[in-house]
């Protein structure tokens, strides 16, 4: 019998949900459960202005409507998640967020273990209480039935298989208590395993169910992939930073007794790297000079950057000839035209010796605007010297001087990322060698890191928010008085007056 106390009346004993319905309303229709099965009952008029209740078992309804409210909350939990995981490219926070979600919404606790090329892998473990622990694990990943097979990606054993006594130390957060049911499912990546999933519920907890493994499994293939994007992320900015240290502006110094400074802007900044550059290369045992290069390739931005790096390299190849400008050049050329007809590059090439207090240097410019000479009184000149470009014909042509560096005088190579910035109302006025000269005759007797900043902070100002091509530029300075050279012969030292 279905409700074997109830009794009939003007007051209805039965369910609590019945019996308040029969009391004040009689009309309408309840539902209700009745032990654990689910009914609707329905109100109808009975002889003697009585009431008579019709029951309608709905469970199987009412569990297919559950069903579906849970598989909506889980679609919306994985949605979010989705969000959360691939709102980083950290690896260490990808782990966080993994196990922080997978133990607020589908155990009392969560472990993240990342798969790496080594035998020690990290892991994340966040605890019942919602502390986090990270450390390390080694050769016991064997010891775990299903951990091993999990890290390499095979299919998660099903956790009734899975002992949770049997789970090692490491693996259970601090003052968790006794297991009562483990899960591990992989966490796949792209191409390869990113790890594995751990979960873990208490003794007084229900174990977990084939649904909720599957979702687990759901839950785990998001965060594998958040993982695996973070792993091969970090991978790939290693590669760069590594490949980026060539192609980076180098930090120039003082080279035996002669000031130099060096400063680069990219025309895009937040690039590095762009198609301007310089080196200062100290002298070698047979030459006494150092050869200072300021170059600028056509284009902008990575692929410029990439031929700057090549000709950097030939460059550093060639030194052994840097005591002879046209041959440099011309080797340098026929390197080029060998890589690529299409990329070109203008260079100005610095020899600078010490002569007593004087600095000599050495010029010859390949299709490059030709330095500037600033004495310590302010007056600038022009060095005179001139080549054809690199890169574009078969044979060039190149006519090299001297030029000497009384005390406090400069020689500043610049690029045309300087003359050509533009500004103005329109945005079209370069700021052009006019500009620039005037602005060189109050720098007579600066020091060469004085001068660079002060050229780029004028192009700066200049150009304000607008746009403009690679700046790079070079000063080499004769120091004004006495020159002390530090101990290592390279470094700042001291001067006197």
């Amino acid at each position: 019998m279905l409700l074997p106390n109830a009794r009939l009346g003007l007051q209805l004993s039965g369910p609590g949900w019945l019996a308040e319905a029969h009391r004040t309303s009689k009309t309408a229709e309840v539902s209700g459960a009745v032990d654990d099965r689910f009914f609707s009952a329905l109100p109808r008029a009975a002889a003697a202005g009585g009431t008579a209740w019709w029951l309608v078992e709905e469970t199987a309804h009412q569990a297919v409507l559950q069903q579906l409210d849970d598989q909506r909350e889980r679609t919306k939990f994985l949605a979010e998640a989705s969000g959360v995981l691939l709102a980083s490219l950290n690896l260490d926070r990808c782990m966080e967020v993994t196990a922080s979600l997978a133990a607020e919404h589908l155990a009392d606790a969560a472990v993240v273990i990342a798969l790496t090329t080594s035998r020690r892998h990290p892991l994340v473990i966040i605890d019942h209480q919602g502390r986090l622990t990270r450390s390390t694990v080694a050769g016991a990943v064997e010891a775990v039935p299903g951990l091993s097979e999990a890290l390499q990606g095979f299919p998660p054993v099903p956790s009734r298989w899975i002992v949770p006594a049997s789970a090692p130390g490491w693996l259970i957060p601090e003052d968790f208590g006794e297991v009562g049911s483990l899960v591990i499912t992989p966490l796949p990546g792209h191409g390869v395993p990113a790890g594995a999933l751990v979960l873990l519920r208490r003794t007084q907890q229900a174990a977990f169910n084939e649904a909720e493994e599957a979702f687990a499994g759901l839950f785990a293939a998001r965060a594998g992939a958040a993982m695996s994007a973070a792993r091969l992320y970090a991978e790939q900015s290693t590669i760069v930073d590594v490949l980026m240290q060539d192609l980076l502006p180098p930090d120039v110094r003082n080279v035996q007794g002669v000031e130099f400074a060096g400063g680069y802007r990219p025309s895009v900044d937040t690039d590095r790297i762009g198609g301007d550059f310089y080196d200062v290369h100290p002298p070698a045992e047979d030459n006494p000079e150092t050869l200072a290069v300021l170059g600028d390739v056509c284009g902008k931005g990575l692929q410029a950057a990439v031929l700057t790096g090549k000709i950097r390299n030939t460059l550093r190849a060639l030194l052994p000839m840097a005591d002879d400008h046209g041959r440099l050049l011309r080797l340098l050329n026929g390197a080029l035209l060998s890589r690529s007809r299409a990329k070109f590059a203008t260079l100005v090439l610095a020899s600078v010796r010490r002569a007593d207090r004087d600095v000599v240097i050495r010029l010859t410019c390949a299709g490059h605007p030709p330095p500037l000479i600033v004495r310590r009184d302010g007056t600038v000149e022009e060095a005179d010297t001139a080549g054809s470009l690199i890169g574009v014909l078969p044979r060039i042509t190149s006519r090299g001087t001297s030029v000497r560096l009384a005390p406090g005088d400069t020689c500043l190579m610049f690029t045309d990322g300087v003359t050509e910035a533009r500004s103005g109302p329109l945005g079209d006025t370069e700021y052009g060698e006019q500009r620039l000269r005037r602005a060189l005759t109050r720098c007579g007797g600066m020091p060469a890191d004085a001068i660079v900043e002060h050229v780029q902070m004028l192009i700066a100002e200049w150009v304000g928010d607008g746009t403009h091509d690679d700046i790079a530029v070079l000063a080499i300075t004769a120091p004004r008085g006495t020159h002390l050279s530090a101990v290592d012969g390279t470094t700042r030292g001291r001067y006197t007056a």
